[in-house]
């Protein structure tokens, strides 16, 4: 019986290595048709899991407890299993260049319980050629076993969007690739199972990888140019979002926006792809433009804000500022890569420490990621400025009213990053409102 048939009449275990907001999603969706093992080294986090508690809000703590999937913080585990998914994250080093060590890591562990006849596919974004050139050895040299004779491998890249309730696993088409046509026909087919929009057969794995180290590349380059003309029009007394709105009209006009570019995909795989281009002899221009104008929006932020308090007469040293919103997106508690540590370490370097409100944001993880401690609204007051910089909905909610709790007598500056508030309105009330 193929591995296949064997994993529908669950004779056969399916794993999934990383339970983050990739593999969680993944391990609870195929544990509905399948015999699903959930592995994660971060014994706190599996904990969390088998108490019904999901950190990242992509499954929901009522789906989780009443899931079948199995979860484990022991490696040992994965021996049960012979069709394997590695989804761990792929960050960046501080000088830009890829950080696979949290996927060598993952391929060591696995390696270790890799059984004859299994099937490895990987999740992680990738410059092309690192699942054969880089993980495929680590596996052999662990299991003692060979590629493309004793176990094979694929690859399919992610495509989860955190906090997004519209575009989902099952409703967003899956690329597959596999090492030859038996095996890309056996993970087109498992991963058929639970992607209701179906899959992409990509005709090689290098292809695969390529196509999904450039979807994050296009959006880091539209949203660039939306910024670089936000930088423009600013300085020419234009409202960005109302060029934007009527441009729009145009039945080809790309609907992008400015803004602050973070998170563990849009502001870190544009990198990889750069970094291969380089090993290759090739210097980047357009994507690295395009990264290089979307870091440096937190430092323009922060300056545009102190710019304009200075002008209604209040000094940099007298300036209280308070930030809302921490995570990398709009109602997502990620806070991994976020830009607004960057409005946040500007305005520190000019003496400005702002108090920051997420309502959102792992609470805990800003404190040990970033030495941040979360203060509720109600704790922010007395304030010459606000910055907006997350579009969470909970903040889309504030009215003139609301936020006027948050001010002090001197001066009522709103920076509304994304925008999300009703220019009018604020300016009728009597604050000085500015956004990208």
């Amino acid at each position: 019986m193929e591995l296949y048939d064997r994993l529908i009449a669950k004779q056969a275990t399916l794993s999934v290595i990383g339970l983050g907001y990739v593999g969680l999603p993944i391990a609870v969706a195929f544990a509905k048709k399948l015999q699903v093992i959930g592995y994660d080294s971060n014994t706190a986090k599996v904990a969390q899991y088998m108490a019904g508690r999901d950190a990242t809000g992509e499954v929901g703590d009522d789906v989780l407890a009443q899931s079948t999937l199995r979860f484990s913080a022991d490696a040992t585990a994965l021996a049960e299993a012979e069709f394997h998914i590695v989804a761990v994250p792929t960050p960046v080093y501080a000088d830009h260049s890829p950080d696979l060590r949290p996927l060598r890591s993952a391929s060591e562990t696995l390696g270790k319980y890799l059984r004859a006849g299994s099937i490895v596919v990987y999740e992680s974004t990738v410059y092309p050629g690192v699942t054969e050139e880089i993980c495929v050895p680590i596996l052999e040299r662990e299991s003692n076993l060979v590629c493309g004779r004793d176990f094979f491998v694929g690859y399919s890249p992610e495509r989860i969007n955190p906090g997004d309730r519209a575009h989902r696993l099952e409703s967003i088409i899956k690329i597959v690739s596999g090492m030859d046509e038996a095996t890309l026909d056996t993970v087109a087919r498992v991963y058929e199972l639970v992607v209701y929009a179906g899959v992409h057969r990509a005709p090689t794995i290098r292809v695969a990888e390529a196509a999904k180290v450039i979807e994050n590349s296009q959006r880091d380059i539209n949203i660039a140019f939306m910024n670089e003309l936000s930088l423009i029009f600013d300085r020419m007394g234009i409202d960005t979002k109302d060029v934007l709105a009527a441009a729009g009209t145009k039945w080809n006009f790309l609907q992008f926006y400015p803004g602050l570019v973070g998170g563990h995909c849009i502001g870190v795989d544009p990198y990889y792809l750069t970094y291969k281009a380089e090993e290759l002899g090739y210097a980047s221009q357009v994507i690295l433009a395009g990264r290089r104008i979307n870091d440096g929006m937190g430092k323009y932020v922060a300056e545009r804000v102190i710019d304009a308090l200075f002008a209604q007469g209040v000094s940099v040293g007298e300036a209280k500022i308070a930030i809302l919103g921490l995570t990398f997106k709009e109602n997502c508690p990620d806070t991994r890569n976020t830009r607004v540590t960057d409005i946040i370490e500007e305005l520190r370097r000019h003496g400005i420490r702002p108090p920051v409100c997420d309502p959102v944001a792992d609470a805990a993880e800003a404190r040990a990621h970033y030495g941040l401690e979360l203060v509720p609204l109600t704790a922010i007051a007395d304030m010459d400025a606000v910055i907006i910089a997350v579009a969470h909905e909970a903040f889309r909610d504030l009215d003139a009213e609301k936020l006027s709790a948050l001010y002090g007598p001197r001066c009522r500056l709103l920076a509304d990053i994304k925008g999300i508030l009703n220019r009018g309105e604020m300016e009728a009330a009597g604050y000085t409102y500015w956004r990208l």
